[in-house]
């Protein structure tokens, strides 16, 4: 099957679905990717590295920090791929904003922690509660 160029008018033999050629990106693929990207890496942290995700589990949750730091782990595995891919990636976008309110506890854990702790890691802790909001906002557009 051919088209044509959108820029050279040229016949191509790339085949098109709708608007778009198959393997062709656009802005909301390189954004679902980056999102994709940044939960994959960290959900992998949590295998990795799991001892600074144990500490700023919150108390009231039963059962092991670490049960709770494999399980967000997985979470943020599951929800990369669904990102990734295009069928499921109003679900995975959606469920990523979840996720990024469901963590909103922890990082408020980690702040109260490091109310007395150096300048620097108090910086470190408090930024990350507003840095939430733009996470959500960034997996809200990834779903629409």
């Amino acid at each position: 099957m051919t088209s044509r160029d959108r820029t050279s008018g040229k016949r191509t033999s790339r085949k098109r679905i709708g608007k778009r050629t198959i393997g062709e990106r656009t802005s909301g693929d390189r954004e679902a990717l980056g999102l994709a990207a940044l939960l994959a890496t960290t959900g992998v942290l949590h295998f990795a590295a799991p001892k600074p995700f144990d500490s700023i589990v919150p108390r009231s949750l039963p059962g092991s920090p670490r049960t709770w730091t494999y399980l967000s782990g997985v979470a943020e595995l599951a929800v990369a791929a669904a990102v990734a891919h295009p069928r499921t990636r109003r679900t995975g976008g959606l469920a990523a904003a979840a996720l990024f309110a469901a963590v909103f506890p922890a990082n408020v854990k980690m702040a109260a922690d490091w109310r007395r702790a150096s300048p620097a890691r108090r910086a470190i802790a408090y930024g990350r509660l507003p840095m939430q909001v733009p996470l959500i906002v960034w997996a809200w557009r990834v779903a629409r």
